[in-house]
């Protein structure tokens, strides 16, 4: 018994059985059936992630509407705080926290168990200093806003309100991590919940310390950042006391300080894809200040990008499940499995993406007057939104897809891919259409669309000639050598020398 809890050897012997034995698996997941079946795996996953991130995304939208009630300069100041924030942080802390979708998915699949609680200390220890770093920047959040032409007094409400929610920024890159932690177990219920209350309890802050205390925008900045560790504190406590992540965390381990430039190989490319995609869209916003009638221009942008966003956290949500399936089929040693998984989740997200779009130039006329009286603002708002129906289309397709490449850890590729799209293809089409052909802010967003159509046909190919037998290995690669570090470390602690194979895999 002792003998199987040290020897390297034949961990590797009992994760080979492992997969021989998911191979009979794999081959039932075809069919009719197996369709249906990973169908109702992929909703049951993705509708609770689709809530998480719409009650997270909540909290700075309801931040931003309280604020609204102080006065216009409060208002802009902190829409434009949120921007800067969303730019220069969260974005990256939410790249960074995806790698752990390819590296605590496929541990689970290959059941490593306990490496989903090592990798998830590491991520979070690198997120916290790499929160440091970001700390500084929105510390001066007002000096780099009014350096790029911005102006003064609302670049000082920007970097006040910046400033006050730089707590928040170490809790959101924890919640990041704790977050792939559970959805990579398929633990996702508990996430909403935790979600849910959060949410609830941020509306009262928000209330307290705007109009009770008086802190005015600082008080919303302050009741965002509570309220990420708010939501930190419900899931670390559910993952220290839940029966479901006993073996999952098993206690602080010493082994989440190695391997960090390893977790950096695949978690700044992650940061790189993310941050390319998302950039584009509020650059688009900022060139929209640079046309003819940038008041107007600006504000159906805005109008579009919110709207855009809300309806790409349906995406966000689709894309995690058929990442956890994916990441988990590879570790699992199921190739045609995670084949399946990619193609039942494009099914779905067309589907998707043909009632939301449906849906969007159905409200067209409609949808302009939740944001402004003025005519010209909502005719304008009916005139955009087809381009924003075919944009949630294309953003839908590729969100899933790429969901499915961080699964297969596919993260490189992905950020060379949006660098293309997005920096060669989409905001050259948008500059040439915008001010060249003088389409104006509907030529910006027709160049989006050129971006978001070269980045899913590109992802389509990818993955249409992807060798799955190939990504299995990979993935088995990987999972002996993490049964092998693992072990062999435990027996450098006892003061055992290394297994001459360990030190070959080195």
């Amino acid at each position: 018994m002792g003998g199987e809890e040290s020897d390297p050897l034949i961990q590797i012997g009992s994760h080979d059985v492992h997969r021989e034995q998911n191979h009979k698996n794999d081959e039932g997941g075809r069919g009719a059936e197996g369709f249906i079946e990973e169908g109702k795996r992929q909703l049951g996953l993705a509708l609770p992630l689709i809530a998480v991130n719409m009650l997270q995304y909540c909290l700075q939208v309801i931040s931003v509407m309280f604020v609204g009630h102080l006065g216009e300069l409060a208002l802009s100041s902190a829409s434009i705080a949120t921007s800067f924030a969303s730019v220069t942080g969260f974005s990256v802390l939410l790249g960074m926290g995806s790698a752990l979708e390819t590296l605590c998915g496929q541990a689970y699949g290959a059941k490593q168990y306990h490496m989903l609680g090592v990798y998830t200390q590491r991520a979070i220890l690198i997120l916290l200093a790499v929160s440091i770093a970001l700390a500084v920047i929105w510390y001066h959040t007002g000096f780099i806003l009014v350096t790029l032409g911005q102006n003064q007094e609302i670049s000082a409400g920007a970097g006040e309100f910046n400033r006050w929610m730089i707590p928040g920024l170490f809790a959101y890159g924890i919640l990041q991590c704790l977050v792939r932690f559970l959805q990579a177990q398929n633990n996702v219920v508990p996430m909403m919940i935790s979600s849910g209350m959060t949410a609830v309890f941020h509306i009262f802050m928000c209330w307290l310390f705007l109009f009770k205390i008086k802190l005015g925008s600082r008080g919303a900045a302050l009741a965002n950042a509570i309220s990420y560790w708010i939501n930190v504190l419900f899931l670390a406590v559910y993952i220290k006391f839940s029966t479901a992540c006993a073996e999952s965390f098993t206690g602080f381990s010493r082994e989440a300080f190695e391997d960090i430039l390893s977790f950096l190989r695949l978690a700044i490319p992650s940061a790189i894809m993310i941050c390319f995609e998302y950039w584009s869209f509020e650059m688009v916003v900022l060139l929209s200040g640079l046309l003819p009638n940038p008041k107007l221009e600006t504000s159906v942008l805005s109008i579009s990008l919110n709207t855009c966003w809300m309806v790409y956290m349906i995406s966000v949500g689709l894309g995690g499940a058929v990442s956890t399936r994916v990441s988990n089929e590879l570790g699992a040693g199921n190739p045609q499995r995670a084949r399946l998984a990619v193609c039942v989740a494009a099914v779905i997200a067309a589907s998707e993406g043909v009632i939301v779009g449906t849906t969007t130039i159905l409200v067209r006329h409609i949808w302009g007057k939740l944001y402004s009286n003025e005519d010209q603002v909502i005719k304008y708002v009916a005139k955009i939104m087809p381009l924003l129906a075919l944009s949630d289309f294309l953003d839908g397709f590729q969100c899933v897809l790429s969901g499915a490449a961080r699964g297969c850890g596919w993260q490189t590729l992905c950020a060379v891919i949006n660098l293309g799209a997005y920096y060669v293809v989409g905001i050259p089409c948008a500059v040439l259409l915008a001010f060249v052909f003088h389409v104006g802010g509907m030529g910006l967003w027709m160049g989006i669309i050129c971006g978001l159509s070269v980045q899913a046909v590109a992802l389509v190919i990818i993955n249409l000639g992807t060798n799955w037998d190939d990504e299995v290995s990979l993935s088995d690669t990987l999972m002996k050598g993490l049964s092998m570090k693992s072990s062999c470390q435990k027996q450098g602690d006892e003061g055992h020398r290394p297994n001459s194979s360990y030190e070959a895999l080195k």
